[in-house]
């Protein structure tokens, strides 16, 4: 089975790299977050590119005043023997119900699965318009779980906001020339989140 993350090492001598959340807070072991880097030998900022430097370049925190941390884009997370693991870029993630997820963190999760071979989470709109994750899957040759089955597994590793709302089985996920995922080719989701209860009251019936 290839690897779900890359490591890529650790820091070098006279430089620092921090793995923060979205407040600018240090990531625990294996949970993921945005890579920065600070040290000697950073660049003061974009050359003619004020406002790209403004944003990429921001005050370091946990340095002396008036050193900066570059903020990279990439994401990963620390593994307990010091190694850097990158799992994606920040340009790939996705808004669901307020919360920004990055789409290849749930398909890690899901691949611990044993019957799943294969995962692709993408967004899709539901009948309201609004964003919800969809998750393709391919299967083993001798897998027996149902769609209904990965949704409530999913939910014992991740957290409510992450658990696809979609699950749709597929033989082969369709993928481009050059290899990688087709997302345009990705057929409409057909299994939805069956979770709730039928309505009560009338009242709960309009609604």
């Amino acid at each position: 089975t290839p690897p779900t993350t890359i490591p890529i090492g650790t820091p070098l001598t006279n430089k620092h790299t921090y793995i923060l959340d979205t407040h600018l807070n240090p990531t625990p072991i294996g949970t993921t977050g945005e890579i920065y880097l600070a040290g000697h030998g950073l660049a003061h900022g974009y050359l003619h590119q004020p406002t790209t430097t403004a944003t990429r370049f921001i005050p370091n925190p946990y340095g002396p005043p008036g050193t900066r941390l570059y903020r990279t884009g990439d994401l990963a997370h620390w593994t307990p023997n010091g190694t850097i693991h990158y799992t994606g870029r920040t340009d790939t993630q996705t808004k669901i119900r307020g919360f920004r997820i990055e789409p290849a963190e749930v398909e890690t999760a899901l691949l611990e699965h044993p019957e799943i071979a294969q995962a692709a989470v993408h967004t899709h709109p539901d009948r309201h318009g609004t964003a919800r994750l969809a998750v393709y899957v391919v299967l083993t040759p001798a897998a027996t779980a149902t769609p209904q089955d990965l949704r409530g597994w999913a939910r014992t590793r991740l957290p409510e906001h992450m658990v696809p709302s979609y699950v749709t089985v597929m033989d082969r996920l369709p993928l481009t020339a050059n290899g990688k995922l087709d997302r345009a080719a990705l057929p409409e989701p057909t299994t939805t989140a069956t979770d709730g209860r039928t309505p009560r009251t009338p009242l709960e019936t309009t609604l």
